[in-house]
């Protein structure tokens, strides 16, 4: 199994990222539309997440259920990743930013969060930066 590894461009936080997306779901399939086509599709579709970094931090992932061809809004050829509408929070790590999508095998992908763990409460409401900081100690 094999992952994606993605910048969030623009939500500055996972509650707005979620938000975006459920709007982009009652539209149709919930998909995200990239320049390239992954070369090692077969192995992220037996399985694989993109994992989002958000505001410098990989904090959350997504399933990919489906790698399809895609023309972007420009015209150009793409492909869309059908994603699962449900984000799964996975341990917190800090992430330089890159442009693209990187490749993440699953041995270096962090864990999920088990739903209903304890979490601190308004973590979200929490400035960026400070949430940055935080993660980086392991505190998140």
């Amino acid at each position: 199994m094999l992952h994606l590894m993605k910048l969030s461009v623009g939500p500055k936080d996972v509650a707005t990222l979620a938000r975006l997306q459920a709007e982009r779901a009652r539209h149709g399939p919930l998909r995200h539309v990239t320049r390239m086509v992954p070369r090692r599709a077969e192995e992220i579709c037996a399985g694989g997440s993109i994992y989002w970094v958000v505001a410098g931090i990989l904090c959350v992932r997504q399933r990919i259920l489906a790698i399809e061809d895609a023309t972007k809004e420009d015209g150009t050829k793409g492909a869309a990743l059908m994603l699962d509408p449900g984000l799964v929070h996975v341990e917190c790590r800090p992430v330089k930013a890159f442009q693209g999508w990187r490749y993440l095998d699953a041995a270096a992908a962090p864990a999920d969060i088990a739903a209903g763990a304890a979490r601190a409460e308004g973590v979200e409401a929490l400035p960026p930066k400070l949430r940055r900081e935080l993660a980086v100690l392991g505190l998140l």
